[in-house]
Protein backbone atom coordinates (compact mmCIF):
# COMPACT_ATOMS: atom_id res chain seq x y z
CA UNK A 1 0.00 0.00 0.00
CA UNK A 2 1.42 3.37 -0.96
CA UNK A 3 1.12 6.52 1.09
CA UNK A 4 -0.94 9.30 -0.50
CA UNK A 5 1.08 12.52 -0.43
CA UNK A 6 -0.94 15.63 0.53
CA UNK A 7 1.68 17.91 -1.05
CA UNK A 8 1.19 19.20 -4.58
CA UNK A 9 2.78 21.81 -6.80
CA UNK A 10 1.31 25.20 -5.90
CA UNK A 11 0.63 24.32 -2.24
CA UNK A 12 1.86 26.77 0.38
CA UNK A 13 4.15 25.09 2.90
CA UNK A 14 6.54 25.62 5.78
CA UNK A 15 9.84 23.76 5.37
CA UNK A 16 12.11 23.17 8.35
CA UNK A 17 15.72 22.43 7.38
CA UNK A 18 18.73 21.32 9.37
CA UNK A 19 22.48 21.83 8.97
CA UNK A 20 22.09 24.81 9.15
CA UNK A 21 18.68 25.16 10.75
CA UNK A 22 16.30 27.26 8.63
CA UNK A 23 12.55 27.73 8.35
CA UNK A 24 11.06 28.74 5.02
CA UNK A 25 7.55 29.67 3.91
CA UNK A 26 6.77 29.21 0.27
CA UNK A 27 5.02 27.60 -2.66
CA UNK A 28 5.95 24.12 -3.83
CA UNK A 29 7.25 24.08 -7.40
CA UNK A 30 8.09 20.39 -7.40
CA UNK A 31 8.62 17.51 -4.99
CA UNK A 32 10.51 14.27 -5.61
CA UNK A 33 12.73 11.81 -3.74
CA UNK A 34 15.83 13.97 -4.36
CA UNK A 35 14.31 17.10 -2.84
CA UNK A 36 11.82 19.91 -3.03
CA UNK A 37 11.81 23.03 -5.19
CA UNK A 38 10.26 26.01 -3.39
CA UNK A 39 9.67 29.68 -4.15
CA UNK A 40 9.61 31.47 -0.82
CA UNK A 41 11.16 33.43 2.01
CA UNK A 42 13.09 32.70 5.18
CA UNK A 43 10.84 33.01 8.25
CA UNK A 44 13.46 34.62 10.51
CA UNK A 45 12.58 38.15 9.28
CA UNK A 46 8.82 37.39 9.00
CA UNK A 47 7.68 40.66 10.57
CA UNK A 48 10.08 42.59 8.33
CA UNK A 49 8.74 40.76 5.26
CA UNK A 50 5.18 41.70 6.18
CA UNK A 51 6.18 45.34 6.74
CA UNK A 52 8.08 45.57 3.43
CA UNK A 53 5.19 44.08 1.45
CA UNK A 54 2.61 46.26 3.24
CA UNK A 55 4.62 49.43 2.52
CA UNK A 56 5.16 48.57 -1.14
CA UNK A 57 8.84 47.68 -0.82
CA UNK A 58 8.47 44.15 -2.19
CA UNK A 59 11.73 44.49 -4.12
CA UNK A 60 13.54 44.53 -0.73
CA UNK A 61 12.17 41.09 0.26
CA UNK A 62 14.62 38.19 -0.14
CA UNK A 63 12.19 36.09 -2.17
CA UNK A 64 13.97 33.22 -3.89
CA UNK A 65 13.50 30.02 -5.85
CA UNK A 66 15.45 27.18 -4.25
CA UNK A 67 16.02 23.46 -4.57
CA UNK A 68 16.32 21.88 -1.13
CA UNK A 69 17.91 18.42 -1.08
CA UNK A 70 15.80 15.94 0.87
CA UNK A 71 18.67 15.11 3.25
CA UNK A 72 18.34 18.69 4.63
CA UNK A 73 14.55 18.57 5.03
CA UNK A 74 13.62 17.89 8.62
CA UNK A 75 9.89 18.58 8.33
CA UNK A 76 7.44 19.77 5.68
CA UNK A 77 4.10 21.27 6.78
CA UNK A 78 1.13 22.38 4.74
CA UNK A 79 0.47 26.02 5.59
CA UNK A 80 -2.92 25.63 7.19
CA UNK A 81 -4.74 26.99 10.21
CA UNK A 82 -4.24 24.87 13.33
CA UNK A 83 -5.79 24.93 16.80
CA UNK A 84 -7.34 28.33 16.18
CA UNK A 85 -4.09 29.90 14.91
CA UNK A 86 -4.25 31.29 11.36
CA UNK A 87 -2.04 29.97 8.58
CA UNK A 88 0.92 32.08 7.51
CA UNK A 89 -0.94 32.72 4.24
CA UNK A 90 -3.94 34.07 6.19
CA UNK A 91 -1.62 36.24 8.29
CA UNK A 92 0.16 37.47 5.15
CA UNK A 93 -3.19 38.33 3.50
CA UNK A 94 -4.62 40.13 6.53
CA UNK A 95 -1.45 42.09 7.36
CA UNK A 96 -0.45 43.08 3.80
CA UNK A 97 -3.74 43.07 1.88
CA UNK A 98 -2.07 40.95 -0.80
CA UNK A 99 -2.70 37.46 -2.13
CA UNK A 100 0.14 35.15 -0.99
CA UNK A 101 -0.08 33.11 -4.21
CA UNK A 102 0.52 36.25 -6.27
CA UNK A 103 3.42 37.27 -3.99
CA UNK A 104 5.00 33.80 -4.37
CA UNK A 105 4.35 33.57 -8.13
CA UNK A 106 7.19 32.70 -10.47
CA UNK A 107 9.32 35.66 -11.49
CA UNK A 108 9.12 36.72 -15.13
CA UNK A 109 11.73 34.84 -17.15
CA UNK A 110 14.62 36.99 -18.42
CA UNK A 111 13.99 35.76 -21.97
CA UNK A 112 10.32 36.82 -21.85
CA UNK A 113 11.26 40.23 -20.39
CA UNK A 114 13.87 40.90 -23.09
CA UNK A 115 11.49 39.79 -25.85
CA UNK A 116 8.82 42.09 -24.43
CA UNK A 117 11.18 45.08 -24.40
CA UNK A 118 12.14 44.60 -28.05
CA UNK A 119 8.56 44.63 -29.29
CA UNK A 120 7.00 48.12 -29.03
Amino acid sequence: MSLAMPFNAGDLVVVVLHSPRERLWGRILGLEAAGIAVRGVDLVPWEEVLTLVRTGEVDQVALSTRFLPMHRVETLYLDEASSGAPSLADTFRSRTGQDPHVFLADPPSPKAASRHRRNP
